[in-house]
């Protein structure tokens, strides 16, 4: 889900636009005229654009997705590009892949009364959401090692993000004390500390070295796992929140979603020990992991209960991750660098 800081100034808000919805004939009929595939269609959820399941008649499943009228097509470029990047150097990352039009062209301009949307249709992949199964270590393990060989068939991709910034950036925590008195009195103050603690560990971040394109939404929303084997991934969906940031800020954002059961600190350890056996951790990153981490759990917090506000229609969809973003919090306040190499001990040695 993408969606810019309050901060920054945009011509157009694709969060908040609105768009005539396409109908199931009109989006079959788009898919006949721009790929030449005949097949049945449903709807599925989805916030800022429009998503379909097309079922060719052969059988075959793809994704559809109808962007809408205010997107930014830099941004989808973008995600494109990554897409083809991961198909050429790291194949066996399990992700969509972009399928060419009966022109030879990655995404087609579809003409509606809202104006030109962009229209793309991606292989689809069959597996179980993460957040749909029993959450265990030898899971969090392979999520792990996912998120690393992902993060490594990332790391020479020369694309760039669209401008303007992204409110789910970490790098932009700061920009959210603009909008943290949204946040109810009663989580209000520890968000504030994490925001301080942020702050003061600023220079420190700035002076990260190892940067590059990350995902920034690893979450078990977007992570697709075997149904026979729900320990074992086999899907990764959803490039919208990319941008280019520190390495580390990937593993923040993905670690915040190990932390609200009761067993986080196994978990945690164990997807600290699966993310190294892909791709090795360096000191100072693992000294400002602990703080990213809680800066996302925040940032979790803050932008839904601003959000639940401007948007009480959807409060449903915005606030689905608040209630584990504040356990998790809770449960790693005091967490520290050395706190992370007791729940995975071989963390410094990968």
């Amino acid at each position: 889900m993408t969606e810019h800081s309050p901060a920054a100034k945009k011509k157009t808000d694709s969060m908040s636009a609105t768009w005539n919805p396409t109908s199931l004939a009109d989006a079959q009929a788009a898919v006949a005229d721009a790929y030449g595939f005949a097949g049945k269609i449903e709807r599925l959820s989805s916030e800022r654009d429009e998503t379909f399941l097309f079922t060719r008649d052969d059988g075959t499943e793809f994704v559809l997705k109808i962007a809408n009228p205010a997107e930014d097509p830099a941004a989808l470029d973008f995600q494109d590009g990554a897409l083809q990047h991961l198909a050429a150097v790291a194949p066996d990352v399990p992700v969509p892949r972009l399928v060419s039009t009966a022109n030879n062209e990655l995404s087609h301009s579809l003409l509606t009364a809202d104006g030109t949307r962009i229209m793309r249709l991606l292989t689809f992949l069959r597996g179980k959401l993460q957040y749909r199964t029993p959450a265990c270590e030898a899971q969090s393990r392979n999520v792990g090692r996912a998120l690393g060989e992902l993060g490594l068939g990332l790391e020479d991709y020369d694309g760039r993000p669209p401008e303007g910034k992204l409110m789910w950036d970490i790098s932009h925590t700061l920009d959210l004390v603009a909008i943290v008195d949204h946040v109810a009195p009663e989580r209000r103050a520890h968000a504030e500390a994490v925001l301080a603690e942020f702050d003061r560990a600023l220079p420190a971040i700035t002076r990260l070295k190892r940067r590059q394109i990350i995902h920034n939404d690893f979450n078990p929303h977007n992570i697709l796992l075997d149904p026979a084997s729900p320990d074992d991934v086999v899907g990764i969906i959803d490039f919208g929140d990319m941008v280019h940031a520190p390495l580390i800020n990937d593993l923040a954002v993905a670690l915040s979603y190990h932390l609200a059961t009761e067993n986080w600190a196994a978990r945690t350890g164990a997807f600290l020990e699966g993310f190294c056996s892909a791709r090795a951790l360096e000191p100072t990153e693992i000294d400002l992991l602990p703080v990213l981490t809680r800066a996302r759990l925040a940032m979790s917090i803050i932008i839904a209960e601003w959000r639940s506000v401007h948007f009480p229609e959807n409060r449903d969809y915005i606030m689905r991750n608040h209630a584990s973003a504040w356990r998790g919090l809770q449960n790693i306040s005091d967490l520290t660098p050395a706190g992370l190499k007791r729940l995975a001990p071989n963390i410094s040695e990968a």
